[in-house]
């Protein structure tokens, strides 16, 4: 894909995140491998909602900047996003941000592992919280890696959502289709109750995945929340 055309899908998804408000002051990274086998990310330090092309680094599978304006860097936490790309070949974009809803989850220290929207079943499956990890250090890349096999979306533990795909829209879709699931799931709780589809029906949908072209992986039926009582 052109590499402009990439960098205003990231600007847009950026502005984007920012204008749901996904994310405050300088949360939030949003990255994309090109086909040269280098990177585009966003810079450390800034509001999604000023971010324009020529704003974007480049670095390689290592972190070292190849091309940035002056006085720009990635963010510390591109870690997490090289860790994706070095696990996932599939993977050409990570998204990271802190929508309200699903960062509640997190910060509830619970999983989406509910099975209550025909979308969401079939699509993202079950949404792991994985283990707390200090940003900035090797600790947040290493806590994901043992989800990353079956898993597009994630919660972190007390920090935010991260989703991947097989292109920068494609991620951006899956943090949206998170956010409105985690919030359809909060007002369902607050009516009195979460109802999961019967495990017959949420076989079928994961069926339908391969009939509707759907790209990444799916964990299959996965619990991960403790049953109370």
């Amino acid at each position: 894909m052109d590499i402009n055309l990439i960098k205003d899908q990231i600007c847009d998804v950026c502005h984007k995140t920012w204008q749901l408000g996904w994310v405050a002051a300088n949360d939030g990274n949003v990255s994309a491998r090109l086909d040269d086998g280098t990177f585009l990310a966003t810079p450390t330090g800034m509001s999604k909602a000023f971010i324009t092309p020529e704003k974007l680094i480049r670095i390689d599978e290592k972190g070292q900047i190849l091309e940035a304006a002056d006085g720009l860097r990635p963010s510390s936490e591109i870690k997490m996003h090289l860790r994706c790309y070095e696990k996932r070949p599939d993977v050409w974009s990570v998204i990271h941000a802190h929508p309200p809803g699903a960062t509640g989850f997190a910060v509830a220290h619970k999983a989406m592992d509910m099975y209550n929207m025909i979308e969401d079943v079939a699509v993202i499956g079950s949404v792991p919280l994985t283990p707390y990890g200090t940003p900035s250090t090797i600790e947040v890349p290493n806590s994901i890696e043992p989800y990353l096999e079956d898993h597009d979306v994630m919660l972190l533990e007390n920090h935010g959502a991260l989703a991947v795909g097989s292109d920068v829209i494609t991620a951006f879709y899956r943090m949206e289709s998170l956010e409105l699931w985690a919030k359809i799931t909060i007002n369902a709780i607050i009516l009195g109750g979460s109802h999961d589809i019967s495990r017959e029906n949420i076989q079928k949908l994961i069926d339908l995945r391969e009939y509707y072209g759907v790209t990444g992986r799916h964990p299959g039926y996965k619990k991960y929340n403790k049953v109370e009582g």
